[in-house]
């Protein structure tokens, strides 16, 4: 059996020296869509973007933490004790980042990563890895990755928890639009994740997809910097965490169209492509803040 669960969640953590600088960041937040944002004159130079895209104003967005240091904990959930997966059949399930302490434009650290579970879904599998990162101050950020595996259910296992957070049944407070451009993939990937199903339209049509999608935790990064830039004064050190279920794709070219809901404490998001009939692209989003 390509995944051994009892094997994968036995096995001892794996630790990692990590760094980024500005530059790192600042390539982030590009392929995120920084400094181009349509409401905005001039997003290319308007003080509300150049705190993503100038080294001496810049502050970081926490879901760069998905990709520091190249973006190494997804690819170590796929080399795990245990875990022999084709990339073909894997797309990313969802994601967490709680972030303990803001984090800095420059730095080195350690990321120790485990395979905390892993769920059977009957017709797929969801491996669940566990990263915690910590430099020579102490705990920076935790995230927990959900790699979803087609064909690789029904061994038997625990089918795992079902959480689902519906946003309330009255309007949205915002919404706001975000076009994703045509390289948007391409650029994204710079930052370390290099699956070919992003770029390469044989491999994706391998995987069951017409052309190469948009990387899930792009989509995620969006969504964060529409809500902060929206709701919280552009403030990313209000953030605290951020999760989401990543319920479908979408593609370079198309426009995300995303809802928000205040609460106290936390914003409730969904966030769907708008020339799809509004098709889900997140669900169950929530951005937690003080």
């Amino acid at each position: 059996m390509p995944i051994d669960a009892v094997k994968a969640t036995s096995a001892e953590p794996r630790s990692t020296p990590i760094s980024w600088d500005h530059k790192d960041v600042q390539l982030y937040h590009l392929g995120i869509g920084a400094g181009s944002r349509p409401d905005l004159a001039d997003p290319a130079t308007d003080p509300a973007e150049l705190r993503y895209t100038l080294e001496s104003r810049l502050h970081v967005l926490p879901s760069f933490a998905t990709v520091a240091g190249g973006g190494m904990a997804l690819a170590g959930g796929l080399t795990a004790p245990g875990i022999d997966v084709d990339l073909a059949a894997v797309l990313h399930g969802g994601q967490r980042v709680e972030v303990h302490r803001p984090i800095p434009v420059r730095g080195s650290a350690v990321q120790t990563s485990r395979v905390a579970a892993v769920y059977d879904k009957g017709k797929a599998a969801v491996i669940v890895l566990r990263s915690d990162v910590a430099d020579a101050d102490g705990p920076l950020w935790t995230c927990d990755t959900q790699i979803f595996v087609r064909g690789e259910g029904g061994f038997g296992g625990d089918r795992g928890p079902s959480v689902r957070t519906d946003p309330p049944g009255r309007a949205p407070d915002r919404e706001v639009t975000r076009p994703i451009r045509p390289d948007q993939a391409l650029l994204y990937r710079l930052s370390g994740d290099w699956n070919p199903l992003h770029a390469d339209p044989e491999f994706a049509r391998r995987a069951g997809f017409d052309r190469p999608i948009l990387h899930g935790l792009c989509s995620y990064g969006i969504v964060l910097k529409a809500v902060t830039d929206t709701l919280l004064d552009g403030d990313v050190l209000r953030i605290r965490a951020c999760s989401a279920r990543f319920a479908g794709v979408v593609l370079p070219g198309e426009t995300l169209r995303v809802r928000m809901w205040a609460e106290a404490g936390r914003i409730l998001v969904t966030a769907v492509a708008a020339e799809r009939s509004d098709a889900p692209v997140l669900t169950d989003t929530v951005v937690e803040h003080v």
